[in-house]
């Protein structure tokens, strides 16, 4: 009787235990279903060749011919200036840290956000923090777009062939942030 009464009390408490160990899997380990996520990265409007989904959030705009929007180009320029000797190219992830692409669709703009300013630890695995640096911070926007185009498979790997022109506000933002 004892025996069968562990075993349904450990039972009971490894299924307790199921949700906490879902909610600490990794963001990049969850696959991403852009048809359950095309609502939040739909183009609402455009700014001085920003784009935004109806939440005010950057998001990218990728045209018929592939032609991809300014930030999601620069994103792609930028991440692989900074992030990706840890993450692997293209948001790919690698032996020494997870694939992102998917964190940015999964964790939405403000959580990356915070994650990057602020940097993370879970358990053995350190993301720093970027807040401090300007290659980062001037352009973490055009960094989330493009891992979430990224993300949601509406641009592939490798440098995009085709993009729009830097408008005027992208120009004057990016020099009032570089100084």
């Amino acid at each position: 009787m004892m025996r069968h009464a562990s075993r349904i009390l450990a039972a009971v408490a490894a299924s307790a235990l199921l949700p906490a160990v879902a909610a600490a899997q990794s963001w990049s380990d969850q696959p991403v279903k852009p048809a359950d996520h095309e609502a939040e990265f739909a183009v609402s409007y455009e700014d001085g060749g920003i784009y935004y989904n109806e939440e005010d959030i950057p998001t990218y705009n990728v045209a018929e011919d592939g032609t991809v929007d300014w930030l999601t180009f620069s994103g792609f320029r930028r991440y692989h200036s900074e992030c990706h000797v840890c993450h692997g190219p293209d948001g790919e992830g690698s032996s020494y840290a997870p694939k992102i692409k998917n964190s940015a669709v999964h964790m939405g703009y403000y959580d990356f956000y915070d994650v990057v300013v602020n940097g993370r630890q879970n358990g053995n695995s350190v993301m720093p923090h970027f807040g401090d640096n300007q290659n980062v911070m001037c352009y973490l926007n055009d960094i989330y777009v493009y891992l979430s185009a990224r993300g949601m498979d509406a641009v592939p790997r490798g440098r995009p062939p085709k993009k729009e022109a830097k408008s005027d506000l992208i120009r004057e933002q990016e020099d009032a942030c570089m100084g």
